[in-house]
């Protein structure tokens, strides 16, 4: 399940992806309105976008975030890994933190582990597919 860190901070990076490029920078005020994000929370947020790369904050009373690279350059599956960690469920598929399940008799005819490493994949395919560009263009189309 998707938790409400990942959720602020895809509407976060949303919200910077909708700015034009030559935009001044965002203030984290008003991004925490649109998005509806608690600023305390927010704050935290875009600290760890902004430590992986993917914002840049400018200081002053004219300071705010943009996005540090182009918004077809930024997935969902980037932003989600950023927040929480590996996208998968059990750490015995994970690609990043991989972990031997504790009560795993067998990894190799686990069935389990089978069908989670078919999860992740399908899941790291949508997630790393959809950018962040073209989830603002696939939301002017619907509306």
């Amino acid at each position: 399940m998707l938790t409400q860190r990942s959720r602020y901070a895809l509407r976060a990076m949303l919200i910077l992806a909708r700015e034009k490029a030559e935009a001044p920078p965002v203030p984290m005020s008003r991004i925490a309105t649109d998005a509806q994000i608690p600023r305390k929370f927010l704050e935290i947020i875009l600290g760890e976008l902004r430590q992986a790369g993917f914002v840049v904050s400018t200081r002053g009373k004219a300071g705010g975030f943009h996005l540090a690279r182009p918004a077809h350059l930024i997935s969902f599956g980037d932003v989600i890994r950023t927040i929480e960690g590996p996208l998968a469920l059990v750490p015995c598929v994970s690609r990043t933190a991989y972990r031997r399940c504790k009560d795993c008799r067998d990894e190799a005819a686990c069935e389990i582990r089978h069908a989670m490493m078919r999860v992740r994949d399908e899941t790291a395919r949508i997630l790393d597919g959809t950018s962040l560009a073209s989830a603002t263009a696939e939301e002017l189309v619907a509306a």
